[in-house]
């Protein structure tokens, strides 16, 4: 990680100390050409704009008060947004009970189901298959628990249902 995005990422860290911020965790810092910062931060609860709005201020500050960018540079504070993989095990416990698709390594298969349960090494997604049972004529449809290893997953996109 370059300079500037270890200065930000103290200043989150400290931030993130103080009682309104508590459950904000910084996702990712990426320093862009043109001097284009985006810092994705996220909470175990409810990301609010104004969050996000006065980290940009505070980070603001600092840079401005540090020199240490030019006049022009674009800061940009704000959630992951929707579609993008998840990158830390924290996001994952904040997405129980979503559906999600989970592409793996190994042959890059998909896995989508509901994300019933995260744990130290792994997560469990719950969904339902059409199968034959031996003996019947007619597929039934049954629920599969399937736990895969955090080693095992490529990425994990929680999504959108209109139900």
């Amino acid at each position: 990680m370059a300079l500037l995005e270890e200065k930000l990422e103290e200043l989150l860290l400290q931030k993130f100390t103080e009682e309104d911020f508590k459950d904000l965790f910084i996702v990712e810092i990426k320093r862009k050409a043109n001097e284009k910062i985006q810092v994705f931060i996220d909470s175990d609860t409810n990301l609010q704009l104004s969050h996000c709005a006065r980290i940009s201020r505070y980070l603001e500050k600092q840079i401005e008060e540090n020199a240490w960018l030019g006049e022009k540079y674009t800061l940009d504070v704000s959630s992951p947004g929707v579609g993008t993989p998840l990158k830390l095990r924290r996001q994952y416990n904040k997405n129980i009970g979503r559906l999600v698709n989970v592409q793996l390594k190994k042959d890059h298969k998909h896995v989508e189901g509901t994300l019933t349960g995260v744990n130290e090494n792994s997560i469990l997604v719950e969904y339902t298959e059409r199968v034959r049972i031996e003996g019947r004529k007619k597929k039934e449809t049954i629920t599969i628990k399937k736990e895969l290893l955090f080693d095992d997953i490529l990425q994990t996109v929680v999504k959108i249902s209109f139900k």
